[in-house]
């Protein structure tokens, strides 16, 4: 799974958007929380325009979109509050840990965390 910033970091062609594109090719197996598409799209919409804002969530629903329903909802609440994380993070998070899927980001937040994989310029 990999979480907003990666997204950002491959469709803006960032330094790292290579790592990201080898876990984002598995397609068949990539989990997709609702609300990265949220944040993705706000961002894209906001830095380009519209049409590649649309684009971008197009390409995200390729993998298994992941809805936030009342389960999902109070097991990010729980690690909200366990580990200081901001409402999406956590919503992400718990997305990652419901499908047993390793988390991909470059968001300080997640560091340490042993179910995520922490991608920063070397």
């Amino acid at each position: 799974m990999v979480d907003s910033s990666g997204w950002i970091e491959v469709f803006t062609d960032g330094p790292l958007a290579e790592r990201f594109l080898r876990v984002l090719a598995a397609e068949d197996r990539l989990v997709v929380p609702a609300i990265s598409i949220l944040e993705v799209f706000k961002w894209v919409l906001r830095e380009h325009s519209e049409a590649q804002a649309i684009q971008a969530a197009a390409a995200m629903q390729r993998g298994v979109v992941v809805d936030l329903d009342s389960r999902l909802a109070i097991a990010a609440a729980q690690l909200s509050h366990a580990l200081k994380l901001p409402m999406a993070d956590s919503i992400i998070l718990a997305t990652a840990r419901s499908h047993g899927a390793r988390l991909y980001t470059m968001d300080a937040d997640f560091r340490g965390l042993k179910d995520v994989e922490l991608i920063a310029v070397q």
